[in-house]
């Protein structure tokens, strides 16, 4: 019989709980299960895949110095399941919770149900901190920080060798994925999430607060572990402890030398129990994938589609140069900084007014680091569908101005640009003659902006809008600050928002 370790979002070997517990219970399967099925979904690509394939490599090397390598089998995860047990009886699963998709959370309720019926244990550790079946948030994140305290699970010491044949990992092609124009791509991996994780403690971080918002200094400032903590080459709780341990040796530093390394810290350290919050909303309410959080806001957009503008905001021709350098770079990278992931979406939500589902889709598709409790809570406050969250409608204009004053990132990702002038660099249209075949904006910024507000705003001030608003707080809310305030709002530089506590974007 065999205890079979169900590699998931969990590609490490260190702190991977599942694998350890199994190497206590007898001789382990470490098993990947590639499901084509999954990989017809709206929202991955090929960009995705390929980080996958990479990390899966790495996986199988680090098993294979324990004695067993990583076997991989294609197919429906049940049937694969049911095969393996025929033919070698299947003591136990192991596998880390997982709070994926929704195509992923309809195959595990299959799976469990193929267990049940074969009255075969399914052992599921969390390794996040996102809590199963939360009655509510009380106490949550005190929890969290618990859980991220415990000590780090170490790899096994060694696995009894089994001669169970591997499929042969298919390609991108074979699957459908066909190349999305990813030239820049981030590159999977434990050996490479370490190396980043190290850059960003001893040097890349020190100046993350305020460098993360431009993705001029962004690039570089950020972490970059977003798509490794997706695929989990590295666990959170890893992350968590080797921030707290280069925090400690910041402290002891002179004051002379701390320089902006405590602030940098503390921001990192923040966004870290956030990832873990958002993911724990899409958990508690799986519906926020496909529906609007706050029904009030149904039927808003979703027959009002514009098709044109929808085209024009995926390949970065809306005539707004920040609004396109992101997205062209975004095509070519599969990164983009939290900041302009909420403007690129703003801009979709409230100038273009399209439903948020198919925007949602496409920069799923784009981000190699696509975490979906992450990706739909952030898509549903910058549309602002979740009722309690600041109505932010970004003026692009103004976000190129404060975060690429001379035009580096502009002129990098869009070649029409690059003899602009910088007094009309923002504002091509000004200048049509030197435009160079760059489009003309498709809406008038202001205009859209307002009536954009005005909607929303108008929706906001029902009664039982804000009874309705309440119970999502209870449920979803940070027990840090309120997040319900929808009677403030105020006008900064152009930018429409609501007065409430500030949440970002988390592309660490």
């Amino acid at each position: 019989m065999i205890q079979v370790v169900w590699f998931k979002r969990d590609l490490r070997t260190i702190d991977h709980a599942a694998l350890s517990a199994a190497a206590l219970h007898g001789p382990v399967l470490p098993l990947y299960i590639v499901e084509p099925q999954l990989w017809q979904q709206a929202d991955v690509s090929h960009r995705q895949y390929q980080f996958l394939t990479e990390c899966l490599a790495e996986l199988d090397s680090a098993l294979q110095s324990f004695g067993q390598g990583l076997v991989v089998r294609v197919g429906d995860a049940v049937d694969v399941l049911n095969q393996l047990h025929q033919d070698y009886q299947i003591a136990a699963i192991w596998s880390h919770q997982e709070t994926w998709n929704g195509w992923t959370f309809q195959r595990d309720k299959r799976i469990l149900a193929w267990t049940q019926q074969h009255t075969i244990p399914w052992h599921e550790p969390t390794q996040n901190g996102v809590i199963r079946r939360l009655a509510d948030r009380d106490g949550w994140a005190i929890q969290w920080y618990k859980t991220m305290d415990k000590a780090i699970v170490p790899a096994p010491n060694k696995l009894t060798q089994i001669s169970i044949p591997s499929d042969k990992l298919p390609s991108a092609d074979t699957l459908g994925l066909s190349p999305d124009g990813c030239v820049a791509a981030q590159r999977g991996g434990r050996r490479r999430a370490l190396h980043l994780l190290d850059s960003f403690l001893s040097s890349r971080g020190e100046h993350y607060t305020k460098a993360m918002s431009s993705p001029v200094t962004a690039f570089d400032s950020c972490s970059r572990l977003s798509a490794h903590l997706a695929y989990g080459t590295l666990s959170i709780r890893e992350v968590f402890q080797a921030l707290a341990q280069h925090q400690q040796y910041v402290r002891q530093l002179p004051t002379g030398r701390k320089g902006q390394w405590p602030s940098g810290l503390q921001s990192f350290s923040g966004r870290l129990r956030w990832h873990c919050h958002f993911i724990q909303k899409l958990e508690d309410e799986p519906r926020s994938e496909f529906e609007n959080l706050h029904p009030a806001y149904d039927g808003l957009r979703e027959n009002d589609f514009n098709q044109a503008y929808f085209e024009a905001w995926q390949t970065g021709h809306t005539g707004y140069p920040m609004v396109d350098a992101c997205m062209r770079a975004l095509i070519a990278t599969g990164w983009l900084n939290f900041r302009m992931r909420a403007m690129v979406m703003s801009f979709a939500s409230y100038h273009l007014w399209l439903h948020w589902r198919k925007p949602a889709l496409h920069l799923a598709r784009l981000f190699t680091d696509y975490e979906p409790g992450i990706h739909y809570s952030q898509v549903q406050m910058q549309s602002g569908t979740t009722g309690i969250n600041s109505i932010r409608i970004y003026n692009p204009i103004k976000q190129g101005i404060d975060h690429d004053s001379e035009g580096h990132f502009i002129r990098q990702w869009l070649s029409e640009l690059a003899n602009m002038p910088i007094e009309t660099l923002h504002t091509p249209w000004l200048a049509p003659d030197k435009m160079n075949g760059y489009p003309m904006p498709i809406v008038d910024e202001a205009s859209a902006r307002k009536s954009a507000a005005a909607k929303l705003y108008q929706l906001r001030k029902n009664d039982s809008h804000e009874a309705t608003a309440k119970k999502i707080v209870k449920k979803h809310g940070s027990r840090k600050k309120s997040t319900l305030n929808t009677s403030r709002r105020r006008k900064k530089g152009g930018d429409t928002e609501m007065k409430q506590p500030k949440q970002t974007e988390l592309a660490l």
